[in-house]
């Protein structure tokens, strides 16, 4: 059997009102070479008869018989993956019909590049779109999203495509629950390699009030997550030798991060 140009990774978890439309939009992708990898995560809502409808021969679906949790079922995903591309997808999003075939030309055209995002729209509950996120549409060159990487996550997670060979040696880390992508991506960033994006949206990204992103930004002091999830990446890159600018930056954002925190929960306290 030949090789399929993409692996798209797709963890399910109790997503029974969303999944269907999410495979349903992956199937319709104009460029037609893909893998789907299906990676239910011990769902115990009706998920996984919904995904034994589809009858694609690309899919591949895999079962955890008791959830395992978002990293394992990205690792899982990965390193089976047999395409030259891993493209991301989450169980509730919806792709844009050419979202493959731009991502994948772009790469094809950007060697260099080893995760290429795109901007998204945000829809709610009930498909309606509400509008971008105005720091996706800021950071869209190289070294824009470099810049801001260093002290906050600019790239919407289910929106990458990124190269194979790269992702398998790296993998998710899993002391970064919650903020897994953004561990990633200055991980990435620390070996010099280049993330990207395309400036359109080739994602429908949808809030609801169960979503990590939402359930995060109503309840956490996101300095104080932000300083953690730093101080676990730059404690292993440091342990690995790999210290160079990029790293010195991180530090100081870190510093940042730290002060943010610190006085966000004074406000709060004296408010």
């Amino acid at each position: 059997m030949t090789k399929p140009t993409i692996s798209v990774v797709l963890p399910v978890y109790n997503s029974q009102k969303y999944i269907a439309t999410s495979i349903q939009s992956v199937l319709n992708q104009t460029f037609e070479d893909f893998e789907l990898i299906i990676i239910n995560d011990g769902s115990t809502d009706n998920s996984e008869n919904i995904i034994l409808t589809f009858t694609d021969l690309r899919i591949v679906y895999l079962k955890n018989k008791t959830n395992q949790g978002l990293i394992n079922s990205l690792n899982q995903g990965i390193k089976i993956a047999q395409g030259n591309y891993v493209a991301r997808m989450d169980a509730d999003d919806i792709c844009i019909k050419d979202r493959f075939e731009k991502q994948t030309q772009f790469l094809e055209d950007n060697k260099t590049v080893a995760v290429v995002a795109s901007t998204v729209l945000f829809l709610v509950d009930e498909q309606v779109k509400i509008g971008n996120w105005d720091l996706d549409k800021k950071t869209i060159l190289p070294s824009t999203i470099r810049n801001k990487m260093i002290f906050e996550n600019c790239i919407a997670h289910p929106s990458v495509m990124m190269k194979t060979s790269i992702i398998k040696k790296v993998l998710y880390n899993q002391s970064q629950k919650n903020v897994e992508d953004y561990d990633l991506w200055l991980r990435l960033l620390n070996r010099g390699l280049t993330i990207a994006k395309i400036a359109e949206p080739l994602l429908l990204y949808r809030m609801h009030s169960n979503s990590v992103t939402t359930v995060s930004l109503r309840t956490k002091n996101t300095y104080w997550t932000h300083f953690k999830m730093k101080q676990r990446f730059l404690s292993e890159e440091f342990f690995s030798g790999r210290i160079n600018s990029f790293t010195m930056l991180v530090v100081f954002a870190t510093t940042v991060d730290l002060l943010l925190a610190i006085a966000k929960k004074i406000k709060t306290i004296f408010k």
